[in-house]
């Protein structure tokens, strides 16, 4: 057997170590001072590294790189509420790895002794594939507390074949999260199939999602199959579907309850089973109370909602979010962006969201002469007013307080201290600044 474990593993609990081996989740038993006191060979493997037995120390400090508990450093902390509720928790972390720092959903199960008490803990570990802590050229990036939750939202959903609603402001990335939602559910090897709903009628709504057969219309020379059916086996993505008709909202109730519908001119019935995954960025619980949206069609559609956050209030993404930006535009060659830059765009607010950071930056680069974008590469409105600092980035006596007592009790670099917090190293200098420090 390739268990690691030590004799800190009492008797009564080597039945569970034993099991614990065939898990192929990583795996670790902990005890209620935060020690790892055995793990099985998966969580060596996805989380180990050589010559460094994780065994015999403190979780916080194996995966955060922390000199106190989580919740004593600002983090959720998963030990401390099965703690207080003595039943499994879940939740998403940053996991420090021999790959650098990942998301990680992170299940723990309180084991109860015969007295009543905790006596130790099962934790079973998942890497998120569907989003990333460092810079990517496709899909979810991000590691602010308003992205993580929004994350851990979609942890949830993903695996079921519930109806998902993501609401947020035009260019927080609404599809990028459709897909992940696709990817990590079942139907990850079926077709996303995205339907624009924006500035559609309703005759050409309905062709375009029912289909149609030859001669329905003038100019249907031949059966077309909608996007309806085209989704069968994987996920419909329905964008902006508050832009959807009055009139042709019954229609689309009546697809997504029964899955089935008639092509534009058909007397046939089709079948076409998908899971639903719509998205908005206007308030439809408004629209509903107006009568301009459906309340059945709402409900139908909102029975997992998930908000989006704006891009001003996850600012401490900014960093993350240039640098892979700026490798989507152009994976050859890379520009750097130079301090001043990099401060200057820090400070806007951006009412467009990441469509608008990708805009400025895609006219950046094309000014960019050398491989570093400067403030002069910048525009002129950007550059020339001095933006208000958004709302995220106002910090209060409590958090300098806080950061404070973090910069005591943690025994790293300045650096590992920033990765640890979930900040750029610059924000946390400059809050060190803002203390004097």
């Amino acid at each position: 057997m390739s268990l690691i474990a030590t004799d800190l593993v009492p008797p009564p609990m080597s039945a569970l170590v034993s099991y614990l081996e065939h898990d192929p989740q990583p795996t670790i038993v902990l005890d209620t001072d935060y020690n790892i006191i055995a793990a099985n060979t998966a969580y060596q493997r996805q989380f180990g590294v050589a010559g460094k037995p994780h065994v015999g120390a403190k979780c916080y400090r194996v995966s955060h790189q922390f000199a106190v508990p989580c919740d004593q450093a600002g983090e959720h902390c998963p030990m401390r509420k099965a703690h207080d509720s003595r039943v499994p928790e879940r939740m998403l972390h940053i996991h420090h790895t021999p790959r650098g720092p990942e998301h990680v959903d992170v299940e723990l199960r309180p084991i109860i002794g015969q007295d009543g008490t905790v006596v130790a803990y099962v934790e079973r570990l998942s890497s998120v594939a569907v989003a990333s802590v460092q810079p990517q050229q496709k899909g979810l990036v991000g590691r602010s507390p308003a992205f993580n939750e929004a994350l851990g939202a979609l942890q949830r959903a993903a695996p079921a074949p519930i109806p998902v609603l993501l609401q947020g402001e035009s260019g927080t990335g609404k599809e990028l999260f459709a897909r992940a939602l696709h990817d990590g559910s079942p139907r990850a090897s079926g077709p996303l199939v995205v339907v624009d709903c924006t500035g559609l009628t309703e005759s050409l709504l309905e062709s375009e999602l029912f289909g149609y057969e030859k001669g329905a219309f003038t100019g249907a020379l031949q059966r077309k199959i909608g996007l309806a059916e085209a989704a069968h086996g994987g996920t419909l993505f329905l964008d902006e579907i508050g832009e959807v008709p009055l009139a042709m909202q019954v229609k689309l109730l009546r697809l997504i309850e029964s899955g089935s519908f008639r092509p534009v001119g058909s007397l046939r019935t089709v079948h076409s089973d998908f899971r639903l995954v719509a998205a908005t960025h206007k308030p439809l619980k408004e629209m509903v109370a107006a009568g301009t949206f459906r309340q059945d069609l709402y409900y139908r559609i909102s029975a997992f909602p998930i908000r989006l956050p704006a891009l001003r209030e996850r600012s401490d993404d900014l960093p993350l979010l240039i640098d892979s930006l700026l490798r989507r535009l152009d994976p050859g060659v890379v520009p750097r962006v130079d301090p001043q830059a990099l401060a200057q765009l820090s400070l806007y607010t951006y009412p467009g969201n990441i469509r608008e950071l990708r805009n400025i930056l895609e006219r950046a680069r094309l000014f960019s002469d050398d491989g570093v974008i400067r403030l002069a590469d910048l525009p002129p409105e950007l550059r020339s007013t001095p933006a208000a600092a958004p709302p995220g980035r106002r910090r209060g006596n409590k958090d300098l307080e806080q950061l404070a007592h973090a910069l005591e009790v943690f025994e790293g670099s300045r650096s590992e201290l920033a990765r640890a917090l979930g900040l750029s190293e610059r924000t946390l200098y400059r809050r060190l600044k803002a203390l004097g420090l």
